[in-house]
């Protein structure tokens, strides 16, 4: 099942594009006078070629306008995610154990829906208005659809939504925060159809962007295997100097900030629902001692792993 996905188009019509997936998680929540949002996890099959996408949807009714809305929907692959919560687990068929390490890529569907009492509060009153103003003032007269890409700083927000541990109010208090972020870089991108620039100007040849996406499914794939930059180099064809100042631009963040944060994501699992002990966890993410999983568990989460064990 050889499928180029038109994201643009999936994301508009998501049950006839994802219903051959897998779902992994499913999420739908309201934070009270803000925004109505849902994420949706799905298994990615080896066969399937996800873009990285987002649109931006305005939904316009002069004459029903509490049918209005805005609608944010990002679609992100290349997380790695456990489907099984429990302790033991049979999701893998070859290590179905206790010291189970199975790890699932993930195509991620993320959707904020705001109404126009919440967006109208961000508008200045003035008699010019740009795309952007009119938008959010729900003033102007007709429906449309606009793609996003995927700049560092939007993909950061979306992680952090996807990796956050808050719960009840200070679940709504992040939530409000990181989506009115996207919020912005979305209706920046409102103001104007520019072509994406890059910084690094070798990013502008496909190819190279395609080895940079590489280097971080790579990364994914060896999370208890810890890779120098020159191995990681090697792998993906590509300068080591170009991998990490591409990697930085496209992803907004260092390899190793970002391979840090995958293997500290990995470990809570394998501490909080799977139930490994410290020791087990520490060795099984290529660790050499102990302390030092223990300081790096601390920087990432704020508490100790002997912490998380006892909650």
């Amino acid at each position: 099942m050889n499928k180029e996905l038109n994201i643009f188009k999936n994301l508009q019509n998501e049950s006839l594009v994802f219903n051959e997936l897998d779902v992994l998680q499913e999420i739908d929540r309201v934070v009270p006078g803000s925004v109505n949002y849902s994420i949706r996890r799905y298994k990615k099959l080896d066969s399937w070629n996800v873009d990285d996408t987002g649109v931006l949807v305005y939904h316009y009714e002069k004459n029903n306008p509490s049918e209005n809305y805005l609608e944010l929907k990002f679609c992100v692959s290349g997380n790695v995610y456990c489907r099984q919560k429990q302790v033991e687990c049979d999701f893998c068929k070859f290590s179905a154990s206790k010291t189970c390490v199975e790890k699932v890529e993930s195509v991620d569907v993320l959707s904020f829906s705001f109404k126009p009492s919440y967006l109208t509060q961000f508008v200045r009153g003035k008699k010019q208005m740009n795309i952007s103003d009119e938008v959010l003032a729900f003033t102007h007269p007709s429906s449309f659809a606009k793609s996003l890409p995927l700049c560092g700083k939007t993909r950061l927000a979306i992680q952090a939504l996807l990796n956050h541990t808050y719960t009840d109010t200070l679940e709504n208090i992040f939530v409000n925060a990181q989506t009115q972020i996207l919020l912005l870089y979305s209706m920046d991108c409102m103001l104007g159809d520019k072509e994406e620039i890059f910084t690094c100007k070798f990013l502008a040849n496909a190819e190279d962007r395609e080895k940079i996406v590489k280097a971080r499914e790579v990364l994914l794939q060896h999370i208890g295997e810890p890779l120098t930059i020159k191995e990681l180099s090697r792998k993906v064809a590509i300068n080591e100097c170009y991998l990490k100042k591409g990697f930085k631009e496209l992803f907004g963040t260092t390899i190793f900030d970002f391979y840090q944060s995958q293997r500290m994501e990995h470990a809570k699992y394998l501490l909080y629902n799977k139930g490994l002990s410290v020791t087990e966890v520490s060795s099984m993410l290529g660790y050499s001692s102990i302390s030092h999983f223990s300081t790096a568990f601390k920087k990432h989460t704020g508490i100790k792993p002997c912490e998380l064990l006892l909650r």
